[in-house]
């Protein structure tokens, strides 16, 4: 897998796992890949993925069942989203004004192009 040069890598895998749950392909109080089977499949060191799964479970979005494994909580979702929404308007959103500034592009122009993004989605 190829990780961005901006955030750490354990952020991005929390993101992964993040949208694991967002999309559903993690349900709530499901078990999740353990550390070392994530590890493995993204080609990490086991201890970066503990650390994304430690800063998640910081967040209430997992827990773990002590030898059993780590699961998603019952307010994963909510949680989520909110994690999400919070480091995309904190990280994301000040490049993107400040290259709609630089473009001199108004948010009716982006949202014409939303428009047309999500209608191209199936």
């Amino acid at each position: 897998m190829e990780f961005r040069k901006r955030d750490a890598i354990y952020v991005q895998i929390a993101d992964i796992m993040c949208e694991n749950i967002l999309t559903e392909n993690w349900a709530l109080n499901e078990r999740i890949p353990s550390v070392r089977e994530m590890a493995m499949s993204l080609e990490v060191n086991p201890n970066t993925v503990m650390r994304a799964y430690a800063y998640l479970q910081d967040k209430e979005i997992i827990y773990n069942k002590r030898g059993i494994g780590y699961f998603v909580t019952n307010d994963a979702y909510q949680k989520t989203v909110e994690l999400m929404k919070s480091n995309f308007i904190k990280n994301d959103l000040p490049d993107v004004f400040k290259t709609m500034r630089v473009l001199n592009m108004d948010f009716d122009e982006l949202q014409a192009l939303n428009k047309k993004h999500l209608e191209q989605k199936p």
